[in-house]
């Protein structure tokens, strides 16, 4: 019989609603997680960006909208996808366009995340580099340094240059890989 794991729980719409950032509290719990749990968590949108964050940590998932502001998205490490009923072929990563991927000039794209409040600056950026292709670049220009959105760059083994400003904000260049 194979091991069912355990269910975790979190709940971070009270979080979002006060506007603090829970992406360290969410991969707090992921740290924890075995092969064989199931995480669920809510909050108020689709955390498209977080989807593809844990799709690089091998976790499959299944989201759903319980009411306007409640999401409800169920992660499994990608060996249990069978928990989801996720088939091999309707977890696979998109790869449209990978032939025409070496051919083409990188993009640049270019975010002013100044004046938003966290976690909007991460969820802009990290959306933005969901869409982005290899060789393409994200530069962002930010209040400050994004300490959180390094600290995850550096974990999915983006590369990224920070510029400092005079005025404490601060403009990072990242290549999607």
């Amino acid at each position: 019989m194979t091991n069912q794991g355990k269910i975790v729980e979190l709940d971070v719409r009270e979080h979002l609603r006060n506007k603090w950032d829970p992406f360290k509290l969410i991969m707090d719990h992921v740290k924890e997680l075995s092969k064989d749990d199931q995480f669920r968590l809510h909050t108020t949108f689709k955390p498209t960006p977080l989807l593809k964050v844990m799709r690089l940590k091998g976790y499959v998932n299944k989201a759903e909208k319980l009411a306007a502001d409640h999401w409800l998205v169920t992660f499994v490490h990608k060996s249990r996808r069978d928990l989801l009923n996720i088939t091999e072929d309707g977890a696979a990563l998109d790869t449209e366009g990978a032939e025409t991927d070496a051919e083409r000039e990188p993009e640049v794209f270019e975010l002013d995340n100044r004046g938003l409040e966290p976690p909007h600056p991460m969820v802009r950026t990290l959306s933005k580099l969901e869409e982005a292709r290899p060789g393409d670049r994200v530069i962002i220009h930010n209040d400050r340094v994004p300490v959180f959105l390094i600290e995850e760059l550096s974990t999915l083994g983006y590369t990224y240059v920070i510029e400092e400003q005079p005025d404490g904000s601060a403009i990072v260049q990242i290549t999607k890989h």
